[in-house]
C-alpha cells in the first residue's frame, strides 16, 4: 500500500521513511508542496502524511488544493504546530488526523493503521460454518440470530473470519483492536476469546475457537460424530 511523505527536514523524512518500510509500507517522499500535488495527481496513494511548515507553502493549502481538486485520500498532518487553534484548522482543511512533534513511531504507526482501516473499501459479507458477519455494521449472526458483542469482541470475531482455519497470534489481535500504543493489553485478548466462545456456546453454534499454545487462536467447524 503505498503511502505519500510531505516532509521539509530531509533527515527526518529518509528516517521515518526507513522505519515505515521495516512495516511493509512503500513510502514515496517529497520536500515541498508543489511536489506533492504533483505526486497526488500521478499515483494514488492510501495515505498522506503532510508537515505543514513547507518551504513553497503552507501544508494547510496543499491540502485545501488537494481536497478541492476531488482527492478523498486520508491525510495524517505531522507537525511541529501543537496549539488548538492549529489542530482544529487542519481538520477543517481536510485532515483526517493531527500528530504534533516530536512523536513515538509505534504512536505515528499506530494511527496510520486506524486510518487505513477507515478510508479501505467496504467489505462484504463473511460467512464461515453457520457465523455470517457484516464488516460493515459490525453484526454477527447465527442461524438468523443475532449475536450481542461487545466492540472488541466484533473485532476480535472479525479478524478470526478473515483468517479461517489459521493462527492469529494474540499480537495480531492487539494490532487490529487497539489504535494507540498505550491502550494494548495483550491479557485483554483471553478475556475476549472467552466471552466470545460462550456466546457461540449459548447460540448452538458448529464454530470453535481453538487454542494453540504459545501461537494464538484459530476457527474451526466443530467435528461431526
Amino acid at each position: 500500500m503505498p503511502l505519500l511523505l510531505v516532509e521539509d527536514d530531509r533527515e527526518l523524512a529518509h528516517g521515518l521513511s526507513s522505519s515505515l518500510a521495516q512495516s511493509d509500507y512503500a513510502t514515496d517522499v517529497v520536500f515541498d508542496g508543489q511536489a506533492a500535488i504533483d505526486a497526488c495527481k500521478s499515483t494514488s496513494y492510501d495515505l498522506v502524511i503532510l508537515d505543514l511548515g513547507l518551504p513553497d507553502m503552507d501544508g494547510l493549502e496543499v491540502l485545501r488544493r488537494l481536497r478541492k481538486a476531488g482527492m478523498t485520500t486520508p491525510v495524517l498532518i505531522l507537525t511541529a504546530r501543537f496549539d488548538l487553534d492549529d489542530r482544529v484548522s487542519g481538520l477543517d482543511a481536510g485532515g483526517d488526523d493531527y500528530l504534533a512533534k516530536p512523536f513515538a513511531l509505534p504512536e505515528l504507526e499506530a494511527r496510520i493503521r486506524a486510518l487505513l482501516r477507515r478510508g479501505a473499501p467496504q467489505e462484504s459479507r463473511i460467512q464461515f460454518c453457520d457465523i455470517v458477519f457484516e464488516p460493515a455494521t459490525r453484526q454477527a449472526s447465527i442461524h438468523g440470530r443475532e449475536l450481542a458483542l461487545t466492540a472488541a469482541e466484533a473485532s476480535v470475531l472479525k479478524l478470526l473470519l478473515r483468517r479461517p482455519g489459521r493462527v492469529v497470534s494474540k499480537t495480531q489481535f492487539v494490532d487490529d483492536i487497539y489504535d494507540h500504543a498505550d491502550e494494548k493489553n495483550p491479557a485483554m485478548i483471553e478475556v475476549f476469546i472467552s466471552r466470545l466462545r460462550r456466546k457461540l456456546s449459548e447460540a448452538n453454534s458448529q464454530t470453535l475457537i481453538r487454542a494453540l499454545r504459545g501461537l494464538g487462536y484459530r476457527l474451526e467447524e466443530a467435528a461431526h460424530d
